[in-house]
């Protein structure tokens, strides 16, 4: 995801909704977020759709790894022998 520019990625809600299609368009081209203020205080974020996809698998994996190790942490991890059958049983159904 492209880096937020404060300066360039900080409108009010106000504007947002007088020029809907233009910050999309913003969206689309610059792939940085636009944060959208309510009464001078953060309120949504508009961003692109495939960077939101991104986020949310990156997101996911992390979660994912996080949880691997804990269960590795915990003792309930796998020697590789065990999970090279494990994963060729599983292909051959």
């Amino acid at each position: 995801m492209a880096k937020l520019k404060p300066t360039e990625d900080i409108h009010p809600l106000s504007d947002f909704r007088s020029n809907a299609a233009a910050f999309v368009e913003r969206v689309r081209s610059t792939r940085r977020p636009v944060i959208l203020t309510q009464r001078g205080r953060s309120a949504a974020v508009l961003m692109d759709v495939a960077e939101y996809e991104a986020l949310v698998d990156e997101l996911e994996l992390l979660r994912d790894i996080r949880t691997a190790e804990k269960q590795l942490a915990a003792g309930k991890g796998l020697a590789p022998t065990a999970a090279k059958r494990r994963v060729r049983a599983a292909l051959k159904r």
